[in-house]
């Protein structure tokens, strides 16, 4: 099982916004990417929520930049699972620059754990909080 899920990509031109740099929307898409990326790693794929009649919704998104991301640098994403309760699930990121050790933004997501068909918040079952290790710290293994 892997505590914190890790992808890598190289920023396409079409992040690019008019300041030259990554688009702060972007950064959500990625945020996105990388969760869906890192729950399917650990078996839990889209298709196995919908298959129990279970979604996750967004409740807020925070994000703090600290640096710039340009065209064709290669950016790393680190997720992780910060925190479970009864119908919540707080989920972390870090965005690094491995060329230069840099990181470019944190941020946040609080998912609620919600039936799929009424979109009222129920709990979130066992079988799914031990699938992920909860990581209480800033991400590093």
């Amino acid at each position: 099982m892997t505590a914190v899920g890790t992808i890598e990509l190289v920023v396409p031109e079409s992040a690019i916004d008019l300041n030259g740099h990554v688009n702060n929307v972007q950064y959500v898409q990625w945020m996105q990417e990388a969760a869906i990326i890192h729950s399917t790693r650990l078996g839990w794929p889209t298709e196995r929520y919908l298959s129990l009649g279970r979604t996750w919704i967004i409740r807020s998104h925070s994000i703090e930049y600290f640096h710039s991301a340009y065209a064709g640098e290669t950016i790393h994403i680190l997720t992780w699972v910060a925190e479970f309760q009864k119908i919540r699930s707080l989920r972390k990121y870090k965005f690094l620059r491995p060329a230069d050790n840099t990181v470019l933004a944190t941020a946040s997501t609080l998912f609620i754990f919600c039936d799929l068909h009424t979109g009222r918040p129920v709990s979130i079952p066992p079988e799914v909080q031990t699938a992920y290790t909860v990581v209480a710290t800033d991400g590093e293994p």
